[in-house]
């Protein structure tokens, strides 16, 4: 493929680095654009159909959506991420959807200031990391010794819980030693540490700090 490939990005969207860690298994190179989501420039909004991102664009094309975005590098480049059997990849994408509602759960953890609405979420997710737990085997990755897209939707799902753990303990882990193991082999991933800017941590923690939540809140009545 000859097309240059440029991925329009937001520093701390999840849905970004899901691209950038895929791009990077694959060896592809691209460059990478980030945009201001508080002040969408004019140019992002004519070709961004729901104004969100990430954005592939490709050649002249652009593609948008994450899943969609995904799906295409895997069938145009090499190694392929997605399983050849027809039933096991289709169960593959249902595990990706999956993991798209844990990033509802941990938006609302991020955000809210209603104890019933964070106390939901932090029940939901934990009651998702336990059906994991019993999908997983021995690892280190979702399908085993292969790194495939699952790995790559539910690893900024985990990145968030590398700064969240700085912060408290939300005991999102306990009693879920697969979960871990499968996060801490993650977080060794080089696509999944290079898929971030360098100060994600400091940004992510802005955030918090700038959405003035319950999670951060409860840390500075602590």
């Amino acid at each position: 493929m000859s097309d240059k490939l440029t991925l329009v990005s937001f520093d701390l969207c999840p849905y970004v680095q899901r691209a950038a860690i895929v791009l990077a298994e694959k060896g592809v190179p691209f460059e990478r654009v980030d945009i201001d989501l508080e002040n969408k420039p004019e140019w992002f909004l004519a070709i961004s159909p729901r104004g969100k991102v990430p954005l592939l664009k490709v050649g002249e094309d652009v593609l948008f959506e994450s899943s969609a975005i995904v799906e295409y590098l895997d069938e145009v480049h090499e190694p392929r991420l997605h399983p050849q059997h027809p039933a096991t990849r289709a169960r593959h994408r249902a595990w990706m959807e999956f993991g798209s509602t844990i990033l509802g759960d941990i938006w609302t953890i991020e955000t809210t200031a209603e104890e019933k609405a964070f106390a939901a979420a932090m029940a939901g997710l934990k009651d998702k990391f336990t059906r994991i737990e019993s999908e997983l085997g021995d690892g280190p990755y979702f399908a085993g010794e292969a790194f495939t897209i699952v790995d790559a939707v539910f690893a900024p799902a985990f990145r968030y819980f590398d700064t969240f753990d700085q912060l408290t303990d939300l005991g999102s882990f306990d009693a879920l030693p697969k979960v871990r193991k499968w996060r801490e082999a993650l977080s060794r991933r080089p696509s999944v540490r290079n898929a971030v800017v360098p100060d994600y941590d400091a940004r992510l923690r802005r955030f918090l700090n700038k959405k003035s939540g319950l999670l951060i809140r409860q840390l500075a009545a602590a």
